[in-house]
């Protein structure tokens, strides 16, 4: 599944790991000659790799949240408080990033510590299938397993949680900044394919396995886990850092780099970090943005899937259909979103498809359970909402690495993570609060609140620089220019 992505990203990755071995670009700054092969295809390589490891923790993700979760809930009658904690908990366990940024700062290997943090969050989910066993040979009621299956959740994500800081400065070191947005959007766009295929292949096993749609979701989650342990292989391949040294602005030599050897980056010294971080006013405006737009949009998001398999009473493989749809919406506009941030700025397109994706919970209001609604309106919205997400994604993400100065990177990634979690768990909790009371009409009307407040959430874009620092008409001109080419 990732090969063609993979093959088709090749002059991309050729063009980063040349520059990455030219420029002093590699975050702290690299310097290796361009004659020094081994480096180069060591760079080259752990690109490939990386990408590959996407694919195949997205299948792990896939099998462990999303539709495919949501779903086994409904069957187990759980409440809608019980889905707002499915949706918070990921989100809220990202306040130990701080905590695993510091630990993942004193360890000296970005591999081998992620091994000991993703490896154990992602084995827990055996437990799962135990449970699941258990359930149906009646040693544990719906509800029970409901708790399990939340607590299994949290136990996973608190653990795996450790990790994101880490590999988020692990691939800063890898990828050039001039070009993270054409190589993110590529790799995004393979998991993005991945999930395309899997999701509604998933979504039929799960719906027409022989023992039932409980037992059908054990069989594609512990697929789900061999992937995840797959992609951790990946993860060991490529070129390592060793966070140590990992704090100066210069590369003096690099050794024979080969993937598996990590890259040593010799120590300085510099200002406190957290002193650093409260002089810079542009990273508090972001990090405002940021918490507002995740509470916005978790206001409402978590919800859609249970308004199709709950209250528009839509089997399964429908919701997987749909998901499919998004996630090739998703795919195809990665590779345009990735050229346009890099020629455009990230500011400027999280402003314009923040507004697209403000109305879009709106768009839900005219959603019924008719035919107009299954083969028009909702394939219609889900490729909506796949071409826009992918912009905020990725611009996102590149708006962080670009943020986070060359030292003690790790530390920036886990408060902008924190952050984000935080917000984005308390908005989880409270559209579950207000769908379980009814209040403000139930879903409606928090899908009307939620569209609200995401506007509201932009405003502080407008007050923050990026890499570019281009003004919105250069930026546009940026957008006339993709056209122009066509």
């Amino acid at each position: 599944m990732a090969s063609v992505p993979v093959e088709n990203a090749s002059p991309l990755v050729e063009k980063i790991s040349e520059i990455a071995v030219v420029q002093t670009t590699l975050s702290p700054a690299v310097v290796v000659k361009s004659n020094q092969k081994p480096a180069k295809h060591a760079i080259r390589q752990s690109l490939r790799l990386s990408t590959a490891d996407g694919v195949l923790a997205g299948i792990f993700s896939l099998s462990t949240g999303g539709i495919l979760l949501s779903n086994f809930l409904v069957e187990l009658d759980a409440t809608p408080v019980a889905f707002g904690m499915l949706n918070s908990i990921p989100m809220l366990v990202n306040l130990i990033q701080p905590l695993g940024a510091y630990l993942s700062e004193r360890s000296t290997s970005r591999c081998h510590y992620s091994l000991i943090i993703y490896g154990p969050s992602r084995l827990l989910w055996l437990i799962l299938v135990i449970g699941i066993a258990a359930f149906n040979c009646h040693w544990l009621n719906s509800q029970q397993l409901v708790i399990l299956t939340l607590l299994i959740v949290f136990g996973s994500n608190l653990w795996g949680g450790l990790g994101g800081a880490s590999w988020l400065s692990w691939m800063a070191v890898l990828v050039h900044r001039r070009l993270r947005g054409r190589y993110f959007g590529t790799r995004n766009s393979a998991i993005s394919l991945t999930n395309l295929i899997c999701v509604p292949l998933a979504g039929v096993v799960v719906s027409n396995w022989y023992g039932g749609s409980v037992q059908g979701y054990a069989a594609v989650l512990v697929g789900g886990i061999l992937s995840g342990l797959a992609s951790l292989v990946c993860q060991c391949l490529k070129v390592d850092v060793n966070p140590q040294q990992q704090k100066i602005l210069t590369f003096k030599k690099v050794p024979n780099t080969n993937a598996g050897q990590p890259i040593v980056i010799e120590s300085g010294s510099g200002i406190s970090c957290w002193k650093s971080i409260l002089q810079e006013t542009n990273f508090f405006i972001f990090v405002l943005y940021l918490g507002m737009w995740m509470f916005a949009v978790n206001l409402s998001a978590p919800f859609f899937n249970l308004y199709m398999l709950d209250t528009l009473s839509l089997d399964v493989s429908w919701v997987t259909v749909y998901s499919s749809l998004q996630a090739g919406a998703n795919m195809f506009m990665l590779i345009v979103w990735g050229k346009l941030a890099d020629r455009m700025g990230n500011r400027f397109l999280l402003l314009l498809v923040g507004i697209l994706v403000a109305i879009a919970p709106l768009l839900w209001l005219d959603v019924s359970h008719n035919s107009l609604s299954l083969w028009l309106l909702l394939p219609l919205l889900h490729i909506f909402l796949g071409a826009t997400t992918a912009a905020i994604d990725l611009c996102s993400n590149n708006m962080q690495l670009e943020m986070a100065p060359l030292k003690n990177q790790s530390i920036y990634f886990a408060i902008f993570a924190a952050i984000a979690g935080l917000s984005g768990a308390f908005g989880t909790i409270a559209g579950g609060f207000i769908v379980q009371n009814h209040f403000l009409g139930g879903l409606t009307g928090l899908f009307i609140l939620s569209s609200i407040f995401r506007l509201v959430a932009l405003l502080p874009l407008v007050f923050v620089q990026d890499a570019r620092n281009q003004s919105f008409l250069q930026a546009f001109s940026g957008l006339l220019w993709l056209f122009g080419k066509k």
